[in-house]
């Protein structure tokens, strides 16, 4: 499975974010060449640096009155349920199904990135958000390999 990689085209503007989005991008390739021993601990972790990346961006979202604040929300609803959804299955060894989730989550994280994401970005910008940063996901899947 190939994982994209973060690139410039990907880029919202807004630096953390973008660092957020890199991060994320490459947890995800990291977590498809483990081997099947490691990859349920690793999945819990990808599962909570989405968690994260998303609060970020919901806290940003409330703070500056986003108008696409609820189609956002259940965008980011839907594929932590599938993760959560998932994360039974492989905590009992089902690599294979959480090796679905990882060949899908890229494509829709990708077009997330460019619609969403960009949307958000943009009005963030235009309205002169200077609240901080969303929190950027942790690289924390190093190690564990």
């Amino acid at each position: 499975m190939t994982i994209p990689s973060w690139s410039a085209e990907l880029s919202v503007g807004i630096p953390e974010m973008d660092r957020s989005h890199a991060s994320m991008l490459a947890s995800l390739q990291q977590l498809a060449g483990l081997p099947d021993a490691a990859f349920p601990e690793a999945f819990a972790r990808l599962v909570a640096d989405v968690e994260q990346d998303f609060a970020g961006e919901e806290a940003m979202m409330e703070e500056i009155d986003f108008p696409g604040l609820h189609s956002h929300l259940e965008q980011h609803a839907r594929v932590l349920s599938g993760l959560h959804h998932a994360m039974p299955r492989v905590q009992e060894g089902d690599t294979a199904l959480a090796r679905q989730v990882l060949e899908l989550l890229p494509q829709w994280f990708i077009f997330h990135i460019s619609t969403m994401d960009m949307a958000l970005a943009m009005a963030a910008l235009d309205c002169g958000w200077t609240g901080g940063a969303p929190p950027a996901a942790s690289p924390s899947l190093e190690g564990s390999a």
